[in-house]
């Protein structure tokens, strides 16, 4: 729709993770090399936590468009009871048929691939996402599938990312086991004021921006309203980029920004609160101090 009138050759800000438009922040780096020094290391559990739309999973896509072919990769998405057992998740997501009818069967026949995979020298590793979604039981089970490793020989590896709450689940008594088991971890955080701008431009250059579009008051509001949380970011972007079209303009201002913000706090559906964030505060002050811009 806005493609055209701003000189883009694609959308700068899909809520759909897309590696393409990976940004690593100090944050994100960090907890980039931290997942691929927990697959280089054969550390039996790693595990990346973050709040929700902190770029987990965009990380996770990044991790696995850099590994080569000696890695055989099983994901799995949905973590919801919903949709069915774990071992029948675990058998679907590395393409293991099996003909068995019961989990012990299922079990047998997942040792049976990963030991053949092993014996030609490819690591195993089961990456579940949204892991926070999986039952204390899940958990356990998840454990006991990693009882294939033999000694010092790691047949296995688990990747576990979630939202904070994966933290509590797993401090619980009854997952001590699973706990001592985690070699790598690491909780990533949201982006700074000045990380948010340079997230806001590297998105729109990728997307074939040539002239710089934000302004610098207006990602300092997109900061403030998104709490420097990607997901939010891309949200807030993609329609303040509609509303400056709308209105003919070539940039996008604090203005614009501001208008989209009040038709925003006006839905039903969108709700977006005054932050509580000592940063994001600053930055609030900050812009009211030296341009007289008080946010909604």
């Amino acid at each position: 729709m806005y493609l055209e009138h701003f000189g883009l050759k694609f959308k700068p800000f899909n809520l759909v993770p897309d590696p393409r438009f990976v940004y690593l922040s100090p944050y994100h780096k960090k907890a980039l090399t931290m997942l691929e020094y927990g697959l280089m290391s054969q550390a039996g559990f790693t595990v990346v936590t973050g709040e929700i739309g902190a770029g987990k999973t965009t990380l996770i896509r990044t991790l696995l468009q850099n590994l080569d072919d000696e890695y055989v990769i099983g994901l799995i998405n949905n973590t919801s009871e919903s949709f069915g057992e774990l071992m029948e998740w675990v058998l679907d997501a590395f393409e293991i048929e099996s003909s068995a009818t019961d989990n012990s069967g299922r079990y047998r026949d997942y040792v049976n691939y990963v030991v053949e995979q092993h014996a030609k020298g490819r690591k195993i590793v089961l990456i579940v996402d949204e892991a926070q979604n999986l039952s204390v039981k899940a958990l356990e089970e998840l454990r006991l599938l990693s009882n294939v490793n033999i000694d010092a020989d790691i047949f296995m590896q688990l990747v576990l990312t979630g939202q904070p709450e994966l933290i509590e689940k797993l401090n619980l008594p009854e997952l001590e086991q699973f706990a001592q088991r985690i070699g790598v971890e690491y909780h990533l955080k949201a982006l700074s004021y000045p990380e948010t701008q340079k997230y806001i431009e590297h998105r729109m250059q990728i997307a074939g921006a040539e002239r710089k579009i934000f302004s610098n008051e207006a990602c300092a509001a997109i900061f403030c309203y998104s709490e420097g949380v990607p997901r939010r970011i891309n949200n807030l972007c993609d329609f303040a980029l509609v509303y400056a079209f709308a209105d003919d303009l070539k940039e996008v201002n604090v203005n614009t920004v501001i208008d989209m913000i009040k038709d925003k706090r006006s839905s039903t559906i969108i709700k977006i609160k005054e932050s509580q964030n000592p940063d994001v505060k600053r930055v609030r002050s900050w812009l009211l101090e030296l341009y007289n811009i008080h946010l909604v």
